[in-house]
This record gives structure tokens, sequence and C-alpha cells, in this order.
């Protein structure tokens, strides 16, 4: 056998299933959901993508992978009515809560605005840039 240094997509897939497969062996059953992507996308009148948010969810839980607003539309409300939207998916799946990572120079405060507490930081990610962790509880 040897290890090999690559990047193949069918490769990484098959790995993260594998992983996946030996997860979900580990579970009680009322803990197993499937394996769900989610998004919400706002569009101008061109059909030209101004803001969006990207998640998945598994394991009772959401993660938001991405929330962006275009720079000509920010202030505008967007951010946070795709962030209820989100958590709207995310309690109708019976999700018990949902977490998110950001940087010090993209929202930690916007999140904390909307109720999401910090569970963990890395300083210097990159050079003087902390990275914030952020859950909010959706069920008590």
């Amino acid at each position: 056998m040897e290890i090999i240094q690559q990047w193949v997509q069918e490769d990484s897939d098959y790995i993260r299933k594998k992983l996946v497969a030996y997860n979900m062996e580990q579970l009680p059953d009322k803990l197993k959901s499937p394996y769900e992507n989610i998004s919400f996308v706002v569009k101008d009148d061109n059909g030209t993508i101004m803001a969006g948010v990207t998640g998945h969810m598994f394991w009772h839980h959401m993660h938001v992978d991405f929330l962006w607003v275009d720079e000509s539309v920010r202030k505008a409300g967007y951010g946070s009515k795709l962030l209820a939207k989100i958590e709207q998916a995310a309690k109708e799946n019976a999700c018990t809560f949902i977490y998110l990572d950001t940087f010090s120079f993209q929202a930690p405060a916007f999140y904390e605005k909307h109720g999401y507490e910090v569970f963990g930081t890395l300083d210097h990610f990159p050079e003087r840039v902390k990275q914030y962790f952020l859950k909010k509880k959706l069920v008590e």
C-alpha cells in the first residue's frame, strides 16, 4: 500500500460517505436524521443573486455554512431575513440548535444581536484575526 497526495472529488465523497456510515452506527436511532443541504437566496429583478445563506442539517442540528449579502444591499435587512429563514427551516426539521463560524472582520456582533452565543474562538487565524464559533438553541 502507498499514501498518495491528490485531490479527486469522488475519493473525497467516498471518504466522507464511509465516515458518515461509521458515525451513524455509533448513534442511537432517536438521534439519527438524514443529511440535507439547504439554501435561500435573494434575487433582484434581473435574476442576479444579491444575498444568500447555505447550510446543512443532520443529527437534529443545523450548520450555517455561508451567509453573504452584496455590498450594494447591505443594511437593508436581508441578512436578518435570511438568518430567520434558515432558523425557521431548522425548527421545522426538528433541529435542536444551529451553529456557525465567522471572523472578527465579518459579523460576530450581527449573530450575537440575533441571539447567538460564542462558544469558542481561534486567535490569530489568520494573523490578528479572530475566528468565532457561535450557537443558538432552538429548543429548550
